[in-house]
């Protein structure tokens, strides 16, 4: 693996959303990211990237060994690195159903059994102190790069962090810019660490009702809290 990719955790945990909540699966974190969200919750590999160099064949012999069938490839932005590409690759090689999990904001070609797209909404800008509210604003949503991924991955889902029903709006608006997605691959995920926060969502049920989308509660954190390595 080159030093331009460094992988910030590796981990075995039931995947905390989307389709596939529930399952017992091997986290492979990349460390490094082209956003900065305000309420990021992985800042250890984005806002301060933290990790350690780690070759592919040394990554494969670990998800082998936990002996889980599903690999989750995350961040950061994994899409950066041509590395996930060939981890990817040999993960599904190796029998092991993957999900890539992404911003949706950079389009490269890459193996994938489940597509997990989570656009940035303008809830997601950090503070003009930061000095990267100018940065993220501009790159949080690429419309090409969302697209191709949709159109190059049948089995995707797209996940909106929703902070208020205002957020509502927006998703429509990006929506209806977007093609051949689907009602059911819309799924909102209330913003928060806390398991107080993944209850209080019963605006978020009426409206995935109301649209035939998912609401998606964040499994991981009502069962382990906001801790590294769930």
């Amino acid at each position: 693996m080159s030093a331009g990719a460094k992988i910030a955790e590796t981990f075995i945990s039931v995947q905390g959303e989307g389709r596939l909540t529930g399952t017992p699966s091997w986290f492979v974190r990349f460390s490094g990211c082209n956003l900065r969200c305000a309420w990021c919750d992985t800042p250890y590999a984005s806002w301060s990237p933290e990790g350690s160099n780690r070759s592919i064949p040394s990554l494969l012999d670990e998800a082998h060994a936990s002996g889980v069938r599903h690999a989750v490839v995350t961040g950061g932005e994994p899409m950066l690195f041509d590395e996930a590409a060939a981890l990817a690759r040999s993960l599904r090689a190796q029998g092991l159903h993957v999900t890539i999990e992404t911003a949706g904001t950079v389009w490269r070609e890459i193996d994938a059994d489940l597509m997990s797209i989570s656009p940035k909404l303008a809830n997601s800008t950090p503070a003009a102190e930061s000095g990267w509210r100018g940065r993220h604003d501009a790159r949080r949503i690429n419309l090409d790069a969302l697209q191709r991924l949709i159109d190059a991955h049948p089995q995707r889902q797209l996940k909106f962090v929703v902070a208020e029903p205002a957020d509502l709006d927006e998703i429509e608006t990006l929506l209806e810019r977007l093609r051949r997605w689907a009602p059911e691959d819309v799924m909102l995920m209330p913003e928060g660490v806390t398991p107080e926060a993944m209850e209080a969502r019963d605006w978020i049920d009426a409206a995935c009702a109301e649209r035939g989308w998912r609401p998606c509660p964040r499994l991981h954190i009502l069962l382990f809290g906001n801790t590294r390595g769930t």
